[in-house]
C-alpha cells in the first residue's frame, strides 16, 4: 500500500478570462491518501473505460487520474484533491505501480501472452481460477500477483524432456568425471 500526503492548500483568488470575473478556488484540507495497485483497482478502471489497463498505449491525464481514484482506499476524498496532485505525487504513484513487490525474479516476462493476447482483468481472474489461486490475492499488489501466476504456471508445466544431445553430453561429462575420480582410462 502506498500512502501519499496531500498538504493543506488555502483558497486562492483566480480570474476567469472567458467571463471576466474573479472567483475563489476551493480550499484543500490536509489529507493522506492510501492507494493500492491491485487487480480490484484495474477491474474498476476497465469497467469504466472499457479498455485494457495493461496495454502499452499511453493513458490520457483523465484516465491516469481516474486510475488513481480507483486505487484509493481512503474514504470520502474530495475530488478536487486529485486535480491538485503534484508531479512528485504522480512520480511516487508511478514508481509504486512499477515496483516488483516480490523477491521472485522471472526471466521471461511475457506473462503467457500468446497470439498477441490482450491482458485484461478478466483474463487475470481466469488465470487465478485455472491455477487455484484464492480470490483474496486480488487485493495484492498487481505485480506480485502476476509473479505468483507465472510461478504457478511454470510449476504446473510437465517436466521438459531431455534431448538426445543433452543426454549424451551429460553422460560424457559423468564418464569423464568418473575416469578422473578413479584414475582410469576406460
Amino acid at each position: 500500500m502506498l500512502k501519499i500526503f496531500i498538504p493543506e492548500k488555502p483558497s486562492v483568488e483566480l480570474y476567469d478570462e472567458s467571463t471576466n470575473t474573479f472567483f475563489y478556488s476551493k480550499p484543500i484540507k490536509e489529507q493522506t491518501l492510501q492507494l493500492e495497485h491491485s487487480l480490484v483497482s484495474i477491474s474498476k478502471w476497465e469497467s469504466k473505460w472499457c479498455k485494457s489497463f495493461l496495454s502499452r498505449a499511453d493513458k490520457t491525464n483523465e484516465e491516469t487520474i481516474d486510475y488513481i481514484k480507483c486505487m484509493t482506499l481512503t474514504q470520502n476524498v474530495d475530488p478536487i484533491v486529485y486535480e491538485n496532485l503534484s508531479s512528485e505525487h504522480i512520480k511516487q504513484i508511478n514508481d509504486y505501480i512499477d515496483a516488483p513487490m516480490t523477491a521472485t525474479v522471472i526471466s521471461n516476462r511475457n506473462l503467457r501472452k500468446r497470439n498477441n493476447e490482450v491482458v485484461t482483468s478478466e483474463l487475470i481472474y481466469y488465470w487465478m481460477i485455472a491455477l487455484n489461486i484464492p480470490f483474496e490475492c486480488q487485493k495484492w499488489h498487481l505485480n506480485r500477483l502476476l509473479a505468483l501466476i507465472q510461478v504457478c504456471d511454470a510449476k504446473n508445466q510437465p517436466p521438459k524432456k531431455t534431448s538426445r544431445r543433452e543426454l549424451t553430453s551429460r553422460y560424457a561429462s559423468i564418464n569423464a568425471a568418473n575416469r578422473k575420480r578413479f584414475n582410469s582410462k576406460g
